[in-house]
Order: structure tokens, then sequence, then C-alpha cells
């Protein structure tokens, strides 16, 4: 049995320190979050193998036991009465209080040293904290961390803004860039001159170059059409080939490339796409005014006959 107990507390404490020590920081934590779970590790550990030593040392057969009394005490007895300092029951009646309730007497034990370890060892451990945060400053405190952290989300906003990764069809927006339609071109020659042709002019799928458009012209149609595709028609979606920014690059290189009218190109399919104007809210502003205008002649108006009633019921009295 003392060997079972003794195999069943190291079996702990290493499935203790396993679960800890094997588990790896997540990618993209930093350095201080590594450090902060490392510590808990340690107060954990601490902590687990003070109860185990408690639980398993302490039982009273390896103290008490008759064979024990006869007998010096074991290693383990040993340990367990230095953690534990308990009194045996033979002696229970020197430390026992006077006083008493519905019969159940109180002892005056000591603290276990096992408690005063777990107790002065956060002492310590506070000591450390605060030297290490507060003094010398190598530890991030709470506002340093999210100073970082907010660092690091701006970082990786800029980079998505430069990636173009919030682009979509309802933002989109022509280039006009020679830069940016070179790389368009680029894209347009690996992924849909097989379909389209070197010059656009269309082959499978439809002339590029002209103004009729199937699904819609214009950069935003285009685009949603690179998106998603015309599985119907064998198109298929791009959008986890290419990244939006690409995909704004060849919409605009295809837009770029209207009235070149390859001598090779294919008839016009579709319908012919024409931008939609923005509405003159000038001369909305300018309808709104002269409503405003007649109204107000209006009461004028109604100010008028009123004051012109009134000046006849006057003469009316005088008469």
């Amino acid at each position: 049995m003392k060997k079972f107990n003794i195999i069943s507390a190291l079996c702990f404490f290493t499935a203790i320190n396993a679960a800890t020590f094997s588990q790896t920081s997540p990618a993209g934590h930093s350095q201080n979050e590594t450090y902060s779970q490392l510590a808990g590790a340690m107060v954990f550990i601490l902590v687990a193998s003070l109860f185990v030593l408690f639980f398993i040392l302490s039982a009273p057969k390896y103290e008490y036991s008759k064979q024990r009394r006869k007998q010096k005490y074991s290693f383990l007895a040993k340990i367990s009465k230095v953690l534990n300092r308990g009194v045996p029951v033979e002696q229970e009646k020197d430390i026992m209080m006077d006083h008493e309730y519905d019969g159940i007497h109180e002892l005056n034990n000591t603290v276990p040293p096992w408690f005063n370890m777990l107790f002065y060892g956060t002492i310590i451990i506070a000591a450390i904290y605060l030297i290490d945060y507060h003094v010398l400053g190598s530890g991030n405190v709470m506002v340093d961390e999210y100073v970082e952290e907010i660092r690091i989300a701006n970082e990786k906003r800029e980079e998505l803004i430069r990636t173009g990764a919030f682009i979509n069809e309802n933002n989109v927006t022509q280039l006009m860039d020679a830069a940016e339609l070179e790389k368009g071109k680029q894209v347009f020659n690996v992924s849909c001159t097989q379909c389209h042709g070197m010059d656009a002019g269309g082959t499978v799928g439809p002339n590029l170059t002209d103004k009729h458009w199937i699904h819609g012209g214009g950069i935003k149609n285009v685009f949603a059409t690179i998106v998603n595709g015309v599985p119907a028609k064998g198109m298929i979606s791009w959008k986890t080939s290419l990244t939006p920014k690409q995909i704004q690059q060849v919409a605009s290189y295809i837009l770029s490339l209207q009235g070149t009218n390859p001598p090779t190109g294919k008839p016009p399919e579709g319908n012919i796409w024409v931008e939609e104007t923005v509405k003159d809210s000038t001369k909305t502003s300018d309808s709104n005014k002269v409503k405003i205008d007649s109204t107000k002649v209006k009461n004028d108006t109604l100010k008028t006959k009123t004051d012109t009633t009134k000046t006849k019921k006057d003469s009316v009295k005088t008469k």
C-alpha cells in the first residue's frame, strides 16, 4: 500500500508537469503573455505539489499505526511530521481548549508548515511581480499590454488596407495608375487569356473590348463577376485564387481595353452598358428653394387679405 501511494503521488505530480509544460504558446502571442503563462504554471505546480504532499503524506497510517509506533518512523512519515506538526491522539489533551460546544472540544493546533510555506510563497511571488513590473519595468502592465495590442492591430489593419482586403463590389473604384494597370495585365495574361484571348477579344468567353456586357459593365459589375464567377457558362469564381486587390487591378485593366476592338474579336454579346449619372443635387435644392419661396408668397397674400378685411371692417364701423 505504501508503494502504491508513493507511485500514485509521483504519477500525479508528473501528470501536472506534463500537462503544464507541454502547452506551447499560440502563434502571435507576445513574449509577455508567454512569461505570464510560465509564472502561472509555476504557481500552479507549487500549489499542486503542496496539496499532494498534504493529502498523501499526512495519512495517519504512516505515523500513528501500532506497527509504526513500535518501529522507527519511515521516510514518508518523517516528511509528514515536518509538514504537518500534528499532535498524536494520545497528546491531544495537552492542547485541548477549555470551552466546548455540544460536546465538541476545540484543539489549539499550530498552523501546518505546508500552509505557511504556501502563504510565504505568495508573498515572494508578489514581491517578484512588484519588482519586475513596477520597479525594473521589464514586464508590461495592463496599460502597456493594451497599447502594444493596439499597435499590433493597427499594423495588421494597415497591411489589410495595403493588400486590399477591405475591397468589395460595393466600394471598389477603377484604377487609372499605369503601374496598377500593368499588374492587372499580368494577372489577365496568366488567368484570363485561355477564355478571352491575349487581346481580350474573346475565344470561349465573350469579347471584353466592346461596349456590350452580358452581366453588366462598369468596375463594380466586372469586379463582382470576377469574384463570383459564372458557373452556368463555365467561368469559375476567382475569389479563392486572387486577392481583392488583384481582382480590382485586373478589372481596371479590362475596362482600360474598351474601344480597342481587336480584328479577331468576337461579335458583341449582351447589352450596351451606360454608366448611370448622378442626379444634379443643385437643381433639387433650387426646386426646394422655389417651393419655399412660393409658400412664403402665399403666406404674404393671406396676410394682405387679412389686412384688407380688417380695413373694411374699420370703415363700416366709422360709417
